[in-house]
């Protein structure tokens, strides 16, 4: 573990690299859930492109990402997210209306057709009526979907289900997306499919991912927050974080880089 808290400083080759638009800014954040301390002081910042959120189960991913899209207010230390402060009702409100969000399992109605899904997305999140249709359509034809748009939600395959659920989170055309392992339960075939959709997507709007699979981070992302403990354990580029790698931590064969990296921060042996 000698070397984490090395990993955790930036280099210049990490500040060059997607971060002169900060998304997100965090000083000392920590975050609870009832009297079970989850985040500890984290200190990071985002910037456009995908960034990888990355850690073992229980690392404190998911209450990291509703803390950014404000379902969780800070515990304590400051959060700026575009631009926005994450403390104040106010930025609330108007973070929410630029942020898309997709849980692990969202919520939805089986019997809605995927046009009916992304339109109601698009009423709650405050299109007019004569907005709403047009954007709807935008959002499932971005994808993919277009031949689905009739079908009903209970009717698709488990990748079709993803996408209708990342159309239903850019029908407003967020300036921010935060995705909560959306690549669990799909095949390796879905998978492929949905890391192409992830990196158009993240051609027009920030990305946040958050998954334990180092081959999505390094298939989609330009950079890599890996959490541990509720504590950040590296922060940088998918190259730095591969570049850790140690020879003394293997996995089955030849296990690639990055995973050997990820291993090495988070001090796991497979």
């Amino acid at each position: 573990m000698a070397d984490t808290h090395n990993a955790h400083n930036r280099t210049a080759e990490d500040e060059s690299k997607g971060m002169a638009m900060r998304v997100v800014e965090a000083h000392e954040l920590d975050q609870r859930r009832g009297k079970r301390k989850i985040l500890h002081g984290l200190s990071f910042g985002i910037g456009e492109g995908t960034t990888g959120l990355l850690g073992p189960n229980g690392a404190g991913k998911t209450t990291l990402l509703e803390t950014l899209c404000t379902l969780l207010r800070p515990a304590a230390g400051s959060l700026t997210v575009l631009g926005h402060s994450a403390t104040r009702r106010a930025d609330r409100a108007e973070l929410r209306a630029a942020i898309g969000f997709l849980p692990q399992n969202f919520g939805y109605q089986p019997s809605f057709s995927v046009r009916d899904h992304v339109e109601y997305a698009a009423w709650s999140k405050g299109l007019g009526a004569r907005e709403v249709r047009e954007a709807a359509r935008a959002a499932i034809a971005s994808v993919g979907l277009e031949k689905e748009t009739g079908r009903q939600l209970k009717a698709l395959s488990g990748g079709m289900l993803r996408r209708a659920g990342i159309a239903a989170s850019l029908v407003h055309t967020p300036r921010l997306l935060i995705l909560d392992e959306p690549t669990v339960g799909l095949d390796p075939g879905q998978r492929t499919g949905f890391r192409e959709l992830l990196r158009t997507v993240g051609e027009s709007c920030a990305v946040i991912l958050s998954t334990h699979l180092t081959e999505d981070i390094a298939a989609v992302c330009d950079r890599v927050i890996v959490l541990d403990g509720g504590r950040i354990v590296h922060e940088g580029t998918t190259a730095s974080l591969a570049r850790l790698a140690s020879e003394r931590i293997v996995g089955p064969g030849t296990a690639p880089e990055l995973e050997r990296g990820y291993n090495t921060v988070v001090g796991s042996r497979d």
